[in-house]
């Protein structure tokens, strides 16, 4: 997360084109909004690239803990923005831990002394002033030191023992959803726990899908997806919006069913709201309220 002129984008295609996977045959063939970097050591790290703050408050607002570290990139010429100190207030409102990516560090202009002191007025403790924030100086541009950031992620997930449920029954998130004209709804799930394959019947708000085919970040099929993988998930009866949660159920009419009654719910009480008065922003207001 970060401002939109400090380099998110260059970041993520660098992480991506640094994954032992970019070099399989095939290449990269397409983007999703999360994707999973494979390290030389074996290890893997899925990486979320929320299509702004809207998404990720939409997230939050259902309840969904979606992302276990922020990684706040801010750039070193530049300084903390709005949009930093608007991260950083959702980052904290989820209770994430945060580790702050300091990019375009190979500007000549950059002054990082002055960028620590503003996180620090903003509430970031950093390590280096007896915080618990970690820092890592990188340029996405050059490709500097994303070793040390992925090597600062595993650490921060081992410490706070980031753990799934590979046994458990399949539980996911929606990341985003779109449709697409040969495929129809497909929706960008992060399987949570579990092992998710084709054929599995899942329910998220008020629609549901049994599993057609499933696609990881590069395109490739799929037969399963264990946990922590980001999939792309078609068999869907339409879109179910980012943040909702996955469950597996056994049948596709026990998924109507929870579908149908959830979405019976929320008409009724759109109406009883309504005929109170309520315009439908007020609506909104009110029910992310509840939720977060």
């Amino acid at each position: 997360m970060g401002h939109v002129d400090h380099g998110k984008t260059t970041l993520l295609d660098a992480l991506r084109n640094s994954s032992i996977a970019a070099g399989e045959a095939g290449g990269i063939t397409q983007h999703i909004g999360a994707f999973l970097v494979k390290l030389p050591s074996g290890e893997q790290i899925t990486f979320i690239d929320t299509p702004g703050h809207a998404a990720f408050n939409s997230m939050r607002a259902r309840g969904a803990n979606v992302t276990d570290i922020v990684v706040l990139v801010v750039a070193a010429d530049d300084g903390v923005k709005t949009q930093t100190v608007e991260s950083i207030r959702h980052a904290v409102h989820a209770k994430v831990p945060i580790i702050v990516a300091i990019n375009k560090t190979d500007k000549p202009k950059k002054n990082v002394d002055l960028l620590k002191r503003q996180l620090l007025s903003h509430g970031i403790q950093l390590e280096e002033y007896g915080g618990d924030v970690q820092v890592v100086e990188i340029s996405a541009l050059k490709g500097t030191n994303l070793d040390s950031l992925t090597e600062a992620i595993i650490t921060l997930a081992e410490i706070n023992d980031l753990k799934s449920k590979k046994d458990a029954n399949v539980e996911g998130v929606v990341i985003e959803s779109r449709k697409d004209k040969g495929l129809g709804p497909v929706v960008t799930a992060l399987v949570q726990h579990g092992v998710m394959t084709k054929g599995k019947v899942l329910v998220a708000g008020t629609t549901f899908a049994k599993v057609r085919q499933m696609y990881d970040d590069r395109g490739k099929v799929l037969d399963e997806a264990p946990a922590s993988t980001p999939v792309q998930v078609t068999g869907w009866k339409d879109l179910p919006s980012a943040g909702e949660k996955i469950i597996h159920v056994e049948t596709e009419q026990e998924a109507n069913e929870m579908a149908s009654a959830r979405k019976a719910y929320e008409d009724q009480k759109k109406k009883e709201n309504l005929s109170r008065g309520f315009s439908m922003s007020d609506l909104l207001k009110e029910e992310q309220g509840k939720r977060t």
